[in-house]
């Protein structure tokens, strides 16, 4: 059974957190209030996080699910069974956070809408993420990160900008986003909480959060697309792709100025047949780039921000996050490792880091119980035997097996 010890030196302990949300919009923002010292219970119905079906499976614990979830405890809940609902309130009672990413009029039909919920503990701070927030026009509407990338005209931005036909991003910015903005909230409300005594219900859209993180929105508001910033450029060199952030322009006045590079254009040329030569010059020169110390010396000499064009495998050698710790090598719940993502968060006089791996479904009902509502094992047998409670057992099964092997 997977333990997640208190340590006072995380800048949120003694938080306890009630996790009912899934994929990712909620989850990451568990796993970082995880990270960061609260003890972070997810509530995961019977049938499972979909993100259970997503990933390498290692110990019965698939790679999506894993990350997002890890250092979580977890108690598995059928939330229609008859007394579920008590059993929450009952935990509610002693929570300070309660997160969700259900639709908005998911909570208040299975009785635990956040009045009824703040009647059970006023200082309760609640953070609901949604795609379209609570109450308006499209509340209704179902969302994963892709829908948000499509309504905030990400999708088409990107299309119109690289001439590539319409597709998604290669990640969950959307999601992200209002995990992010949602932890901004729940943090703020904390604060406040301090001086009111009082809780919260934190809305946070996904549309909002995208749209509020957007720097480049306001080319579209303001109709203005031609003044934005030339795209940046990947070259091929001699010893590989990179990305260049400089403005083709200043390149091009730093190679004739620093590097030796011979301008054959003149102002009478047309301006695409000079934008084309100049092109092709620095093409053959980067090419000539024969390896990644010569690419530095002539990018440092430029004053030029560039990266490597990493392949996805390859990102876990990069030299900074090796160096920073950003892959840690988690327990695999199968007597070796797998890596993982880090806390991000680095303090000069506190702790932060993912304290454990993710939990099966159901692992701690019988701890969380007995820690945050002093009930008995007998107690929790009989909330399993109502079909309030239910467990992974063959995966718990198979972990305490490897456990003791």
């Amino acid at each position: 059974m997977t333990t997640v010890k208190p340590d006072a030196q995380y800048p949120l302990h003694g938080l306890k957190v009630l996790d009912f949300s899934r994929v990712l919009a909620g989850p990451f923002a568990g796993r970082m209030l995880s990270d960061l010292g609260a003890d972070v219970v997810k509530i995961e119905p019977p049938d499972g996080d979909v993100t259970r079906l997503w990933g390498r499976v290692v110990a019965d614990l698939p790679g999506y699910y894993h990350q997002q979830n890890a250092g979580k405890r977890n108690i598995c809940m059928d939330l229609r069974a008859p007394g579920a609902v008590d059993l929450v309130k009952s935990l509610v009672a002693e929570a300070d956070i309660l997160i969700e990413n259900y639709r908005p009029d998911v909570m208040p039909r299975l009785g635990l809408g956040y009045e009824t919920l703040q009647a059970v503990n006023p200082g309760l701070i609640m953070l609901s993420i949604s795609g379209f927030g609570q109450g308006g026009p499209e509340s209704h509407r179902p969302a994963y990160a892709p829908i948000i990338h499509a309504e905030a005209g990400l999708m088409q931005r990107q299309a119109n900008r690289q001439g590539i036909r319409v597709s998604d991003l290669p990640l969950s910015v959307a999601d992200t986003n209002a995990s992010l903005h949602g932890l901004v909230g729940l943090l703020s409300a904390v604060i406040m909480r301090q001086r009111t005594g009082k809780g919260q219900h934190i809305d946070i859209a996904m549309i909002d959060a995208t749209f509020a993180t957007d720097d480049q929105v306001h080319y579209a508001m303001e109709d203005s697309e031609d003044t934005a910033a030339l795209p940046n450029d990947v070259w091929p060199t001699g010893a590989g792709s990179i990305l260049l952030s400089a403005d083709f322009r200043f390149l091009w006045m730093q190679l004739t100025k620093l590097m030796g590079i011979n301008d054959p254009t003149t102002k009478d040329m047309p301006l695409a047949e000079k934008i084309s030569t100049r092109r092709a010059i620095v093409a053959e020169y980067m090419l000539g780039l024969e390896s990644w110390d010569q690419v530095e010396k002539a990018m440092h000499t430029m004053n030029l921000a560039w990266g490597k064009v990493r392949q996805p495998a390859n990102v876990v050698e990069q030299p900074t996050l090796v160096a920073r710790g950003a892959i840690v090598q988690m327990d695999d719940r199968a007597g070796g490792t797998r890596p993982l993502t880090q806390s991000p968060y680095r303090f000069s006089d506190a702790s932060s880091g993912v304290r454990g791996p993710a939990p099966h479904r159901g692992e701690h009902n019988e701890d969380v119980l007995g820690e945050w509502l002093g009930h008995s094992a007998e107690a929790v047998a009989g909330f399993t035997q109502d079909g309030v409670l239910q467990r992974d057992e063959d995966a718990l099964g198979r972990a305490g097996d490897l456990a003791k092997s």
